[in-house]
């Protein structure tokens, strides 16, 4: 596991998104997609896999309790992240501070420029500690591990994908298929009419990928895993270590990206990076809290 775990790392760090072009999918419009969220009801779900091809981070399968929540429909865009970072300087590809990123950030912009044609592309090689601060300036939060399994699920408990047990290249970006990133919405939704929770980018999770969480967090509610409180990680997440020990402590992505393969992206995939890695395929969506 571990080594499979640091493959793709070192592979998300090479990549370049190229667009795709001649692909039969729906056309978008040139005009970026405005940021929209859809309510995920309140429930109760199995977490994790016990399949033949699952890991063992991903056992033992068990029981969580969610309250509802907002999640993105899509993943955050080139363009919704430009709006970002005019609105704030100290993020900015050439200002934000070395403590809060890789070397790669921003890679694909030219200064504060994303790449021409690229306003729906997801934005990408984009940190933890980026993530989070555009999450808090939109008011929003990343979703916690559970809730962006829940979620990418689409009311299908048990399946291996967000749209059931099978999966090809005409249901999602993955396995190389298109050879690149695809602007966002491009494939058909999951249930809950959420679009790429399987392939395109790697979604950056509010919370940490620990080993022994699973066998922890039976029929427990709205879990979070590592050593910190929802509300202490969004308001205090520029405090958090760059690279924290173990390994098991970092940060969580889901859901795989343009490059990877039919194991990578079901719904239980597990991974985990350090928060400061600006990968050529991490990007993220927002969620947020139903309040009164």
């Amino acid at each position: 596991m571990k080594t499979r775990l640091t493959t793709i790392a070192l592979c998300s760090l090479c990549i370049i998104a190229i667009a795709c072009t001649g692909c039969k999918r729906k056309s978008l419009p040139i005009e970026p997609i405005e940021p929209t969220m859809v309510l995920i009801p309140a429930g109760t779900f199995q977490m994790g896999s016990e399949d033949a091809d699952a890991s063992d981070h991903e056992r033992p399968v068990h029981t969580v309790h969610l309250d509802a929540f907002y999640m993105d429909v899509y993943e955050v865009t080139n363009a919704q992240y430009k709006v970002f970072v005019d609105a704030n300087p100290q993020w900015q590809k050439h200002r934000i501070l070395p403590r809060f990123h890789g070397s790669t950030y921003l890679y694909y912009w030219d200064g504060n420029d994303y790449p021409p044609g690229k306003a729906n592309h997801p934005v990408t090689a984009v940190s933890w500690y980026a993530a989070m601060a555009y999450a808090q300036w939109a008011d929003k939060r990343l979703p916690t591990e559970a809730e962006w399994e829940y979620a990418a699920r689409g009311g299908l408990n048990g399946k291996k994908y967000p749209q059931g047990d099978t999966i090809t290249p005409g249901d999602a970006n993955y396995g190389q298929s298109v050879g690149g990133l695809t602007a966002v919405g491009q494939y058909a939704a999951n249930g809950y009419g959420l679009y790429d929770m399987a392939g395109n980018v790697w979604e950056w999770c509010l919370d940490a990928y620990d080993g022994n969480f699973y066998a922890a967090s039976h029929n427990s509610r709205n879990p979070i895993a590592g050593e910190h409180t929802l509300q202490s990680l969004v308001e205090n997440f520029t405090s958090i270590p760059t690279d924290p020990r173990p390994v098991l402590r970092w940060p969580v992505l889901r859901g795989g990206s343009w490059s990877s393969d039919t194991q990578v992206v079901r719904v239980a995939f597990r991974y985990g990076s350090p928060p400061k890695l600006t990968g050529g395929s991490f990007g993220f969506r927002c969620a947020r809290a139903v309040t009164p």
